[in-house]
């Protein structure tokens, strides 16, 4: 029996259970998700997209599920104390891929809603219907398939037509176990007309002697002229696995921020898909890897112009050391009749070692004469005349090439649209790059 049909045999054993402790709504997708799932598997190594991530591998151990919803035996507030100096946010867990339903974040504007996804499957059906599951189809991708059969939670940002969140919005997810682990949690933004909201999420594992494989999808949709930005932060530990999805859906006017920083892990695997559905969008989608030992990350895009007078600005840099691999393909597509676009993708990469290993593929469809499009990568190493000016001027090496990749990644961290979140990152990536930041120092989980 191969590993998707172990998955598929385990669905149908304890699918009353899965549902048991879930939503109608969630419930609803599980059947047409599992008969995707059987018939398409995950997706194989030899695919164009995942040439670089061994998906079936990832899935091939034996892993805990928390199907039936023990309680995990860990206080949030207990263990993470990891703030952004200056950045005061409303704050909520997901533990594993359980929202943490006792705790409670201080008051946000009336008609939001910030918390369970189940919870808000079974108070707003009717709006959680509209959204849930329509930008993530089942039939493309397995591992997406296998995320809606198996997921009962998760976490929900709905923010009505008008309304401003002027705080930040922090989710952070904790991976926690005692034996090697499985997490799939599902998020689900709605950002609607006139409405702005910005959420960080950020992910941290808790045990460092577990193996811990984590899938996360996660759909967006911002209403017209409407402005999000969501920005991921991961610090996990070697030991963990992340497969992760993001779709983003906008609509006239709206304005949107996607930012993704890999400063620890294990293996990484993001994809994000933006659709600019309506005429004068602007969308900005980054992300940064700084990897070492045997880390691996590996970023897929596409952003698909679907109508006219848009603009889409696409950065993603890495920095790669020892035996680490990273990889990136980005594909934007300029549809027939989206005159007036402009489009920029930029890759830029720099292997510190000879082992390190960087692969990149960017791509550029236009179908339309009127644009203003570009795309480019690079793969290098640092600098020398910068490096041997430097040393000439008394800085020593080590140093010297310290501040040279840092100043490589700040475009990235100056793409950020929270101040306080900008200048802790610089201290992050700083610590990062002097090898002085195995987690984040600021949190108990980390010390």
């Amino acid at each position: 029996m191969n590993t998707e049909q172990t998955y598929t045999e385990l669905f149908h054993q304890t699918k009353e259970m899965i549902n048991s402790h879930s939503a109608e709504m969630l419930n609803a997708l599980r059947d047409k998700a599992i008969a995707d799932f059987a018939r398409n598997g995950f997706p194989a190594k030899d695919a164009e997209e995942y040439k670089y991530t061994d998906i079936p591998a990832l899935f091939a151990p034996e892993y805990g599920m928390n199907l039936n919803r023990l309680n995990i035996p860990v206080n949030p507030y207990e263990v993470f104390h990891c703030d952004v100096p200056n950045l005061s946010t409303s704050l909520y867990f997901l533990v594993n891929d359980s929202f943490v339903s006792q705790l409670n974040a201080r008051r946000l504007p009336d008609g939001v809603f910030a918390g369970s996804l189940k919870d808000f499957c079974d108070e707003q059906p009717e709006v959680a219907a509209k959204y849930y599951g329509k930008l993530a189809k089942t039939e493309k991708d397995g591992v997406v398939a296998f995320n809606t059969a198996f997921a009962q939670d998760g976490f929900v940002l709905y923010v009505p037509k008008g309304v401003v969140i002027e705080k930040p919005v922090q989710l952070v997810n904790i991976l926690r176990g005692d034996v090697d682990w499985m997490a799939n949690r599902r998020l689900l933004i709605i950002v609607e007309e006139n409405a702005q909201a910005k959420l960080l999420s950020c992910d941290h594992t808790m045990d460092a002697n577990i193996n811990f494989l984590a899938t996360q999808v996660t759909e967006i949709f911002v209403g017209e002229n409407a402005l999000f930005d969501f920005y991921e932060l991961e610090e996990n530990e070697l030991n963990t696995k992340r497969i992760a999805s993001t779709f983003v859906d906008q609509q006239a006017g709206s304005n949107v921020m996607v930012n993704g920083i890999t400063l620890n892990n294990g293996l990484t695997r993001n994809n994000y898909f933006v659709t600019l559905n309506g005429p004068h969008c602007e969308s900005h989608l980054c992300g940064m890897a700084i990897v070492d030992k045997q880390q691996r990350v590996d970023n897929h895009t596409f952003i698909d112009h679907a109508a006219p007078h848009c603009m889409s600005n696409e950065l993603f840099k890495y920095v790669l050391n020892d035996q680490s691999v990273g990889a990136f393909s980005g594909r934007i597509l300029v549809r027939e009749g989206s005159q007036k676009t402009e489009a920029y993708q930029t890759n830029r990469n720099i292997c510190a070692t000879r082992e390190a290993k960087m692969y990149t593929k960017p791509q550029l469809e236009i179908y339309a004469d009127d644009v203003k499009c570009s795309h480019g990568a690079t793969v290098g190493q640092l600098d020398e005349n910068a490096l041997f000016y430097m040393r000439a001027r008394g800085i020593d090496e080590k140093e010297a090439r310290m501040l040279l990749m840092f100043a490589f990644m700040s475009d990235v961290i100056e793409n950020i649209r929270l101040d306080a979140l900008k200048d802790r990152l610089k201290v992050l990536v700083e610590k990062r790059f002097r090898h002085e930041l195995n987690k984040c120092t600021s949190c108990n989980i980390c010390n």
